[in-house]
């Protein structure tokens, strides 16, 4: 689905949302873009039990982080466009017997694999759950391509998307490395990312749906002019409205490095769902543990997936529930832990049939 053409009428389509609690337009039944409508916004507010580390029907119940005893093993790989691209594989003590789910772990814009390792603790849940997590290192400015790193979203961003890097061919290249040194379960193959890394997990659901089950993210959008997935892939996006890196409404913030004109986060999960043929309304739930919290979800898409949208009041750009190494970063909104409620989402989400 394109956005851009059609920003105005699902900005005039939310601004009804929040002044009557209805809505008069339907979702698009296909991912055409819709030519009279846009696709509807939550209508029904509810109350529920929901906590902050517990977002959807659990089957798999998520341990706590534990202590990342396990080891870091780094690789690279010599891409199909002559670049040299590293990784680091976060590989736990012990791993369950047979296949086990593998997560791809992407980090923001000017950030490296290593350093959202440590800013997210996601290898102290692999530890915990039994999973591999890899932090690939995006790529950069500079003779080396090593400064200020990011990754090719589309629109977005730096160097990575002027140079036109194919993140999606170098994705698709690693996990069939790792598939020949790992035993992956290929029905629970995964990816996560803040920012830049959210972005770039947006364009995997929609252009590498044949390989990935459920991306789950901090502080994304969609920057892609089409989205046209040809397999079904769950999607949970985590978004602060206090935003001003990445806005919740869309623009340039305040804040960004990027200098992009970003989608709106909003109207990005609700052309995502349309192109999963979700139910053209979600439900739209307020977490009863903390009002910080607002939950909306589609059901009814392709597949058994779900889509889900998670807004949380004041809440700026950084991960939440984690200190920035960065002593510049916005302090992080501490009552949701970004990287628990991500976990426990795709351990839930593996591919159906």
């Amino acid at each position: 689905m394109n956005l851009r053409p059609f920003l105005p009428a699902l900005a005039a389509t939310l601004t009804l949302a929040a002044c009557s609690g209805t809505t008069t337009t339907s979702a698009p039944t296909t991912t055409a873009p819709p030519t009279t409508a846009a696709p509807a916004l939550p209508t029904t507010v509810t109350s529920t039990t929901l906590t902050s580390t517990t977002l959807t029907s659990t089957v798999v119940e998520v341990a706590p982080a534990v202590p990342a005893i396990g080891a870091t093993v780094d690789g690279s790989i010599l891409t199909a466009d002559g670049r040299t691209r590293t990784y680091h594989v976060y590989v736990p003590r012990q791993l369950p017997s047979g296949p086990v789910p593998l997560l791809f772990a992407f980090h923001g814009g000017t950030g490296w694999g290593k350093q959202f390792q440590r800013n997210s603790g996601l290898d102290g849940l692999a530890e915990a759950n039994g999973f591999l997590v890899v932090f690939p290192d995006g790529v950069g400015a500079g003779a080396d391509e090593g400064t200020n790193r990011t990754w090719n979203g589309g629109d977005c961003c730096g160097a990575a998307a002027r140079n036109n890097v194919d993140d999606v061919g170098f994705v698709r290249q690693l996990l069939d490395t790792l598939e020949q040194q790992y035993a992956i379960d290929p029905v629970r193959v995964f990816s996560t990312g803040h920012s830049n890394g959210g972005i770039l997990s947006y364009r995997l659901a929609c252009e590498l749906s044949d390989r990935i089950a459920a991306v789950g993210f901090q502080s994304g959008t969609m920057e892609i002019p089409t989205c046209a997935p040809s397999g079904s892939v769950s999607l949970l996006h985590i978004h602060g409205n206090a935003d001003t890196n990445l806005p919740i409404d869309g623009g340039v913030g305040a804040d960004s490095i990027a200098g992009v004109d970003f989608v709106s986060p909003r109207l990005a999960v609700v052309a995502y769902s349309a192109a999963q043929h979700c139910a053209a309304t979600p439900t739209m739930a307020v977490d009863a543990g903390n009002p910080d919290i607002t939950v909306s979800t589609w059901t009814g898409c392709d597949g058994g997936t779900q889509v889900q949208f998670v807004e949380v009041d004041g809440a700026p750009h950084s991960w939440m529930g984690h200190q920035s190494p960065n002593p510049a970063a916005t302090p992080a909104y501490q009552a949701l832990d970004a990287s628990v409620v991500v976990v426990e989402f795709l351990l839930n989400h593996p591919r159906v049939g």
